[in-house]
């Protein structure tokens, strides 16, 4: 439910649907690449019945109602970049304990944060999101756009609308640590 009114509110933000057609996500290229995405995602285990098991803590809007987040690297058309899976569980109510216990019967959405090589999109860190649903199919906004891309780029909601006000400006909540750095050292 969550999802769906923000992701109204981003189309509202548009304005209309001819705007939305003309987003700056959600084209078959951003599909294209978010598909690719997933299959890295997956032949690096990093997602399905055998992704490692964080423990989650409460989520906030428009994600789940307990979040796992999960900081790595992975390889996208030969380029490599860092990685933040952010695992969406519900519904309303679940504890992070009944989460742990059937982390996949829990399991809601799965967002992502990708970096990109520089010129993607400078202007707001290079990043590429998506939001998948738990197959890996991309979740759909109310107009029926693909949920991948630049999503939320000159809006008022929206991904990039929301984490431009991530402290640090590097688009994220939850650490201001230079993830290029710190997980090339991991390596």
């Amino acid at each position: 439910m969550f999802a769906r009114v923000y992701a109204a509110a981003a189309l509202v933000a548009l304005g209309t649907t001819a705007a939305a057609q003309d987003a700056p996500f959600g084209s078959d290229t951003d599909q294209d690449y978010a598909a690719d995405l997933w299959a890295a995602m997956e032949e690096d285990g990093l997602i399905g019945p055998d992704a490692p098991v964080i423990f989650p803590y409460a989520g906030t809007e428009p994600h789940g109602f307990q979040l796992s987040t999960l900081y790595t690297t992975a390889t996208v058309d030969g380029h490599e970049g860092v990685l933040v899976i952010k695992n969406n569980y519900g519904p309303s109510g679940v504890s992070a304990d009944e989460v742990v216990t059937d982390p996949q019967g829990h399991l809601a959405a799965v967002t992502v944060m990708f970096k990109r090589a520089e010129g993607y999109d400078d202007e707001t860190g290079n990043w590429f999101y998506a939001k998948y649903l738990k197959d890996g199919a991309l979740d759909r906004n109310p107009a029926g756009m693909a949920l991948a891309g630049l999503v939320g780029k000159n809006a008022d909601a929206g991904c990039i609308a929301c984490h431009q006000n991530a402290g640090g400006g590097d688009y994220l909540f939850t650490t201001d640590a230079d993830l290029s750095e710190t997980l090339t050292m991991a390596d």
